[in-house]
């Protein structure tokens, strides 16, 4: 391995697995849904409270942090999030009292917001412009947030919602991992936005990222509906019941960790808007598969959706950085955060229209929206127009824009 790429592997790894200690508590919130339920007795909307909070404060409030970001470096940001991430959910089970409960989220939901804008800021430091880099910085988060039903359920089905204090471990570890991460970056030297110091005269691509932001809420719209779904589908269309129902999903989770590792290596290859663009046409029949191809093929048409949908996942949020090449925080709030919040909005709509008709007739309207998303981007550009780092990773001699330099 060459020095350089052997130079950002070592932060890389490092900022991916404190990714996944901080999206495990982004998944932890509706694992934790089960035992409300049946240790407190709330109600469906009681505990559709809970999660509200998280996931609104989660996306709302990590543009703000974005803004924050852009003004100030603030690599410390990283390690105090994923503390207070951990917290919040950890604090959640102590007491009864619902008032509690819901602050305690909130908080893990503001933890988790205030960690994306900076730690992506931090990954496209430590990654020179790499997208493979970034690519397994992404898949760190999807491996945490798939982790967590599995650690809640290890954790509190033992010992009932008392138990929930031993989830802030992850948290710890990963507030470690960030720490020894921005110091082997340098990231608390580099600028406050990576891309601040674009070229002359560029300035940033709004309309573009816009139009990304559409594509991005397309998305999210797909995949919150089939990951809420899924398992009940696959009982109907396939049988077998709960084992049916768990495949579907496990399947639909490590599609997506196998699509953000090819994303960023095809697009270093073909280009990133090329490699989303088709990503999404191609996701048109798989999701239509989903949907209307009964028996076991099923399983095949959600691993090649859910590939097709996690493709462009890392790549959405490097494209976003270089439309915004002066807005790098704001952007990464957005791409991570505000645009995934907005679509996920729907599922109530889909279980809605689910009741009154069918569960096959509320996931029918999924198979326009990659379709959409493919229109929406026949005509972005690629963002060096606007100040933004090339396609393809730099080499000796053409660094990112606020990174700091490589040795010849």
């Amino acid at each position: 391995m060459p020095t350089s790429r052997a130079h950002r592997a070592g932060p890389i790894t490092l900022l991916s697995s404190g990714h996944a200690c901080v999206d495990v508590y982004q998944g932890a919130v509706a694992a934790l849904v089960p035992f409300f339920v049946a240790e407190r007795s709330y109600s469906y909307a009681a505990v559709s409270g809970i999660v509200l909070a998280a996931s609104l404060l989660s996306s709302v409030v990590q543009p703000l942090f974005g803004v924050l970001t852009d003004r100030w470096a603030m690599p410390w940001l990283l390690p105090a999030a994923t503390v207070l991430a951990g917290s919040g959910v950890a604090l959640s089970g102590v007491g009864d009292s619902y008032a509690l409960t819901l602050t305690a989220m909130a908080l893990s939901g503001v933890g988790v917001a205030a960690y994306h804008p900076e730690g992506a800021r931090v990954a496209r430091v430590a990654s020179r412009g790499s997208h493979p880099a970034m690519g397994w910085f992404s898949l760190g988060g999807n491996l945490g947030f798939a982790a967590a039903p599995v650690l809640v359920a290890a954790v509190v089905a033992p010992g009932s919602l008392a138990a929930t204090p031993l989830l802030v471990v992850p948290s710890l570890v990963g507030a470690a991992l960030c720490v020894i991460a921005v110091r082997a970056a340098g990231a608390s030297s580099a600028a406050p936005s990576a891309g601040r110091a674009g070229p002359a005269g560029r300035g940033n691509g709004w309309a573009s990222f816009a139009t990304l932001s559409g594509a991005i809420v397309c998305r999210s719209v797909v995949f919150v509906g089939l990951s809420t779904f899924i398992s009940l589908y696959a009982r109907q269309r396939v049988g077998g019941g709960d084992v049916a129902g768990t495949v579907a999903l496990l399947v639909l989770y490590l599609g997506g960790a196998v699509g953000t590792v090819a994303g960023g290596r095809l697009a270093t290859r073909f280009g990133r808007v090329r490699v989303v663009r088709w990503s999404y046409a191609l996701t048109v029949p798989a999701v239509a598969g989903v949907v209307l191809v009964p028996g076991p093929v099923l399983f095949l048409c959600v691993a090649l959706t859910s590939a097709g949908l996690y493709v462009p996942f890392s790549l959405h949020i490097t494209l976003g950085q270089d439309y915004l090449p002066r807005r790098v925080g704001t952007a990464s709030g957005v791409t991570l955060g505000l645009a995934v919040g907005v679509g996920g909005l729907a599922a109530p709509a889909l279980g809605a229209l689910a009741d009154a008709t069918s569960l096959r007739a509320a996931l029918a309207p999924l198979i326009a929206l990659p379709a959409l998303a493919w229109l929406l981007l026949r005509s972005l550009p690629e963002p060096e127009a606007y100040g933004g780092v090339r396609p393809r990773a730099p080499g000796p001699g053409r660094a990112v824009p606020g990174a700091p330099r490589e040795e010849a």
